[in-house]
């Protein structure tokens, strides 16, 4: 319990508000945080370019809107951010401590929609490479594996 300042009353905890902004203008908010041009996808894309490879960006006729694609090569790669994605890092596995039921759906609807985007694209005979936003911390490694998937 807090005491409330204008009042002088006890808030219980649960009532408690951090957040400065009303749930509509956060959610407006949050609304124009783009998806494209990350710092991860960013590092992806200049590894690639510093390999020798030229590729597409954001192709919106392909299932999921690759982030990065290589038409030469048949090979499109996703830089997937590791909390939004669930991955099975640190990151990817922890959830936030409020509203555990919307996150843990929320993933994994993302989860099974990145699933029908890989299918999607493997029927169309697309080689799918998906890069975990913690992999940038070995940039070397993560180059000669992109490399090698990609030469495959």
């Amino acid at each position: 319990m807090l005491l409330c300042a204008k009042k002088k009353r006890s808030v219980p905890l649960a009532e408690q508000r951090y957040d400065f902004l009303t749930p509509a203008a956060r959610s407006e908010l949050m609304s124009k945080i783009g998806g494209r041009n990350t710092r991860p996808e960013i590092v992806v894309r200049s590894l690639l370019h510093k390999i020798g490879f030229r590729f597409r960006l954001h192709v919106k006729g392909m299932a999921g809107k690759p982030d990065i694609v290589l038409p030469r090569y048949k090979t499109v790669i996703f830089v997937h951010g590791c909390f939004w994605h669930g991955h099975s890092c640190a990151k990817g596995v922890t959830l936030p401590k409020t509203r555990k039921e919307f996150w843990t759906e929320k993933i994994a609807r993302t989860k099974e929609r990145d699933k029908e985007n890989i299918e999607s694209l493997h029927n169309l005979g697309w080689r799918v490479i998906v890069v975990w936003e913690c992999e940038l911390k070995n940039p070397l490694e993560l180059a000669q594996r992109m490399e090698r998937e990609i030469l495959a």
